[in-house]
């Protein structure tokens, strides 16, 4: 009798502790996160997708895009430290290639030349358009077998 006493409050003694700890999580899964956070602006394709590391003159860009075409900027590439582009603003994390769903390429295009500090904005023939923080100048690429650079030339109105 002694043996089932002791099991029978060891199974209690147990049973307390858990629903104890499982009270201390709840409490902890209540914790109040932030109401906005910097990603707010825009979103990303897949989580392969690098943008820890976005300037803030680069979030600027992508919130400036969101707030002009009612719609958040969709990042199809960010930092990509070994591009195979020498020159490329990826490497330093000031370039973005991005979408925004239901929104037209002219619309975007628009949207981001208008940005305050934006440097490049191209435009490539899948629809994706790459905005970042360098010189300033825009152009539009089909890739090899699309002709090569269809247009490329600075703002200043000298041909490339």
């Amino acid at each position: 009798m002694r043996n089932v006493f002791s099991i029978a409050l060891s199974c209690l003694l147990t049973l307390t502790f858990f629903t104890a700890g499982e009270a201390k999580e709840e409490k902890r899964r209540k914790v109040r996160l932030p109401s906005h956070s910097i990603s707010v602006a825009y979103s990303v394709q897949t989580v392969s997708v690098r943008t820890g590391c976005f300037s803030p003159q680069l979030q600027g860009i992508l919130a400036h895009i969101a707030a002009r075409t009612g719609r958040r900027p969709l990042v199809t590439s960010g930092h990509r430290p070994r591009s195979s582009r020498s020159g490329s603003l990826h490497r330093t994390c000031q370039a973005a290639d991005i979408r925004v769903p239901g929104v037209s390429e002219r619309s975007i295009i628009a949207a981001a030349l208008s940005a305050p500090g934006i440097g490049g904005v191209g435009r490539y023939c899948n629809g994706i358009i790459h905005v970042d923080t360098g010189a300033r100048r825009n152009w539009a690429y089909c890739g090899k077998g699309g002709g090569g650079i269809l247009s490329a030339r600075r703002r200043s109105g000298r041909r490339a």
